[in-house]
């Protein structure tokens, strides 16, 4: 198997070294309540400044990304550099091996190494629902197992996963996801309800309130709440006089 780029690992941190600001370090951090410290690089410029880091090396297959990916994530000192991995893994360079079934075991380490809302939404929405449109079959029995596992962060990535698939959704298998995490009193898997039931109401209204029928009761008030919060009103058709 073929190992990971170490030159490529390498420039990827002295990179966000270069573009560490202090002063944005610490509050990121607390913002984020992360152990792991930050360099104080926001998004916007680390994506512009690992953009000709990624280009510079090309990864010759699938087993070099993956093991790039997982060092770069592994090793991590800086939160930065995990978020660095992400982007790689997503890179559009590598879309065919992302979208490999055999990726969703990177995914799952992702997710459960992760272990807190940024890291796991990113992988759950930008990797795992590509992965799940492209092999819907065997993807979606995974993400159902993941929808009762004991990690609660499987359980939020099977919940909001489908989160931008729009008409590509699955409805049953996100019907599936949240009633299996409907009565769960944690935080992230009820915000993760809402949130999926609120995003699908963009596509599909009439699915989202026929959802919220049957299972408002069992549902918690913070999901009903977030489902609902741009939910059109019905259309109500009167008769003519």
């Amino acid at each position: 198997m073929t190992g990971a780029s170490l030159p490529l690992v390498a420039d990827v941190r002295a990179t966000l070294a270069a573009a560490a600001d202090p002063v944005k370090a610490a509050p990121m951090q607390a913002y984020m309540k992360s152990a792991m410290p930050f360099r104080g690089v926001p998004k916007p410029a680390r994506v512009t400044a690992l953009r000709p880091v990624f280009r510079a090396y090309v990864l010759d297959d699938r087993e070099s990304w993956d093991a790039t990916v997982r060092l770069l994530w592994d090793s991590a000192e800086f939160r930065e550099e995990r978020y660095a991995a992400t982007d790689l893994a997503r890179h559009r360079s590598y879309d065919a091996w992302a979208t490999d079934v055999r990726s969703m075991d990177l995914d799952d380490h992702l997710v459960v190494t992760g272990a807190w809302w940024d890291h796991v939404d990113e992988v759950a929405i930008r990797l795992v629902g590509p992965l799940l449109r492209v092999h819907p079959i065997p993807i979606e029995r995974v993400v159902r197992r993941w929808s009762r596992d004991a990690d609660r962060w499987r359980r939020r990535a099977a919940v909001i996963c489908q989160i931008g698939s729009r008409d590509a959704t699955d409805t049953a298998v996100l019907a599936e996801c949240i009633v299996a995490n409907a009565d769960d009193p944690d935080f992230f898997l009820r915000k993760g309800i809402g949130w999926a039931l609120r995003e699908h109401a963009k596509s599909d209204p009439d699915w989202v309130r026929a959802f919220l029928g049957s299972y408002r009761a069992v549902l918690s008030p913070l999901s009903v709440r977030e489902a609902g919060r741009n939910l059109p009103a019905p259309t109500v058709h009167r008769p003519s006089e």
